[in-house]
Formats: C-alpha cells, structure tokens, sequence
C-alpha cells in the first residue's frame, strides 16, 4: 500500500523519515509544482511506497533545504532519502561535512547510477551539480533565457521583434513614446534581475574561483545592464511587478515580450492564472545578447533532485530518480528536461501543439547551448541580497545605479558568512 502523506511541520517530518525508512519506504521532500511527478511515480510503482513532504523546494533562496538537513544532523535521524531544490547550488553545502555530519548528497557517479543512464543527460546538464569530478544531484529541467515575444502585438503595432539589448531598450522607448501602458518585462521578482538581466549580460557580478567569491558592478557590462534596467523602469516598460502576482496577470494582455526562461512556457503563458495565452499568439526567439557582445546567455534555475546519503532503501530511490527523470510524462514538470531523451520528446510535442508561433524547438536549443559560463555556483544565492537590498531600494525609487554597490557589497558579506575569501 502506498503512503501519501503531506505535511511541513519539522517534527512530524523527523518522525515520519525515520518510522518510514524502517518500513522500506522512501521520503520525498518537493515542492507543490513536483508533486504530481511524485504522484506518477506512486502510479507507475505501488511497490514502493513513497511519503511525500511538501515544502517550498527552497524557492526564492529560502534555505529550507539546508536548514532542514541541518536539523536532521543535529538530531542525527530524519534525513529524507531525497529532496527536491529548485536551487541549483545546493551541492555546494550538500557535498560537504557539516560540523562532523556526513555529507548529506550521495556521489551518484561512482556506482550508485550507471553511467549509461547518466551519459543520457543533456551535455553540460550537471555541470552545477558537479563536485571535484563527483555528481551530487539530478538536474530536473535546463532554464536558460529566452526573449519570448506577442506577435500579434508587434505586427500590430508595426514593430520588429529585437534581437539585442540595445534594440530591446529602444523598443522600450517606442511603446513608452505610442503606445503607453504597454511593457516588455518584469524585474518584481528576486530570480528575474540577477540570472535574467545580470547573467544573460555577461555581467561579472557572482563568480567563484575555488574558495574566492567576485563580484564587480562596476565592470562595463555590469554598468551597461543596470543602466537598462534603470532606462526602463523609467519609460515604464520594465514593471516593478513579480510575474506571479495579481498585477502582472491583470495586465498581461499589454505584455508585449519578456526575456525570460523555458519554464515560462507552461508557467506563465500557457497558465490560466498567468499571462494564459491565446495559441499563435507568442514566439519563442532566441536570446538577446549585446551587439558586441557573445551569443550568450542565463539561467533560472531549472531544479535538481538530491538523494540522500543517509537512505536505507537505495534501489527504491534509484527507481523514483529514474523515473521523474527521464519518464517523458513527467520529466522537466512543464519545463525543458535536462534528459536529453525526455527533451526531445518535449520539444517535439510543443512544436507538434502549434501553440507558439515561429521555430520553438530552435529557439530552446540554440538558448540551451549558449548558458554564459562567467557565473558561478557558490554556497548561497544572488537572490538573497537583491530581495534584500535591490527590490526595496527599487520600490522606494532609486535606482539600480543607485543599488549595485550595495548590493555587491551584501553578496560580498554573504559569501564572507559562509566561508569564502571575496574580492
């Protein structure tokens, strides 16, 4: 009999990991966006029984995962026998001793996986989860930038789609000047100005070398991305809103384009409570890249699964990881898989839909193969510092010219904090 069992309450959690382990069951930390993945999985598999634990998947850097593994240590009982993050630099913690706790992230590389099974990822796919040659996680899905445009409104309004910033800005200046109310993006959430604007600008703000963290606002592309923002938070066609609230959606239909990630596929214009897009009407281009600059771009997160090195029923978890893996029903949760196998078979099947307009499967792959190498993956998230500094200075009207000392001066901080030499 398979057990569901949902809950966020620590002890509980405690509890049930450890009662369950002895059982034979495995636990499943994810969020709500995993959970009928979870559920596939129960379906295809009622030999093994899986108790399933909402969280947050440590969305928007909220560390749940780490705090709760921390916990656990400290308890020494109630590791999960995995965990899903939307971050994509948990290994850097997971692959590590904690005060004298075994590392929480099983190798899954040297014997716990085949390698056949792992040479099916996408290349370049596990790259962030990769420890000194040892892979830590699963990446779920790939999130790399793309410019999403409404062609409709464009051919309507007698405009070219852009296909560089600078063109990006001066369509901002023409809307702004003929068409006012309509808009070309958001900057309201914390993930949107460091891995949309920042990353997919080849701006030098969050590396690592080694054990040394840099960041400069300061350096040319740096300055050129928070001189952008700041001309279109102006002229208004960068909102202020987060794409998941109540403003965004009421004026989606002025949305005109938006840099942004695969996943806004399924999670932003073919969702009902989001832009919910009519079939025909969007593109999915390429990325935006400066006119002098490289065919670059970023990445949003894009999730990893992690199984635990604590588990006592392996076979059972290299069966789930299998599954929500590389099974095409489930695979990248309504985003690009990182499977290669899975991949395909989802871009074939958005393309075959007819919902976007233009060559969607190019335009996913050519931004799959060009995610900016210059960013790095240290042991906390750019989001913490820009909810912190950025996103409240911005409300306030300053602006990120304004904000981009204070906020590398906070990531700087950060990385101080958990034990970086910063430069």
């Amino acid at each position: 009999m398979n057990l569901l069992r949902t809950t966020v309450a620590l002890s509980a959690i405690l509890v049930a990991g450890a009662a369950l382990a002895q059982d034979g069951a495995i636990t499943v930390w994810a969020d709500a966006t995993r959970q009928p993945a979870v559920e596939a999985f129960i379906a295809a598999h009622p030999e093994v029984p899986v108790n399933l634990v909402l969280d947050d998947g440590s969305s928007g850097a909220s560390g749940t995962f780490q705090t709760k593994i921390s916990l656990a240590d400290q308890a020494n009982e109630g590791w999960p026998d995995v965990v899903f993050s939307t971050q994509n630099n948990d290994a850097a913690w997971a692959a590590r001793e904690n005060n004298g706790a075994q590392a929480f992230a099983q190798v899954l590389n040297e014997g716990f996986l085949d390698q056949a099974f792992l040479d099916g990822f996408t290349p370049g796919a596990l790259d962030p989860v990769t420890v000194d040659g040892k892979v830590y996680g699963l990446r779920n899905d790939l999130a790399p930038v793309l410019f999403w445009y409404n062609k409709t409104l464009l051919d309507q309004f007698g405009y070219a789609a852009p296909t560089t910033w600078e063109e990006y800005q001066a369509l901002g200046d023409k809307l702004a000047a003929e068409h006012p109310g309509y808009f070309l993006g958001a900057i309201g959430d914390a993930f949107q100005g460091p891995y949309i604007y920042y990353w997919s600008g080849e701006a030098p703000i969050f590396q690592l070398e080694g054990e040394t963290f840099k960041s400069d606002t300061s350096a040319p592309n740096a300055v050129k991305v928070s001189n952008l923002i700041d001309h279109m938070v102006a002229n208004k066609t960068l909102t202020l809103d987060s794409v998941f609230g109540a403003n965004f959606v009421a004026s989606a239909a002025n949305l005109v384009a938006i840099p942004g990630p695969a996943w806004y596929s399924g999670a932003l214009f073919q969702n009902p409570g989001g832009v919910n897009a009519k079939a025909g009407d969007w593109v999915a281009a390429p990325p935006l890249k400066w006119a002098d600059g490289a065919a670059v771009t970023g990445n949003v997160g894009g999730g990893v699964w992690y199984a635990s090195s604590h588990t006592k029923n392996p076979e059972a978890v290299k069966t789930f990881l299998k599954f929500v893996i590389s099974d095409t029903k489930v695979a990248g949760t309504g985003g690009l898989p990182a499977y290669q196998a899975a991949a395909d078979a989802w871009l074939d099947a958005q393309a075959a839909s007819g919902f976007y307009a233009g060559d969607f499967k190019a335009a996913i792959q050519t931004a799959a193969s060009s995610v900016w190498n210059g960013w790095g993956y240290p042991n906390f998230s750019p989001e913490t510092a820009w909810a912190k500094v950025v996103t409240p200075g911005l409300a306030a009207g300053k602006t990120m010219t304004d904000l981009a000392a204070d906020w590398q001066q906070e990531m700087k901080n950060e990385a101080q904090v958990v034990g970086y030499t910063v430069e």
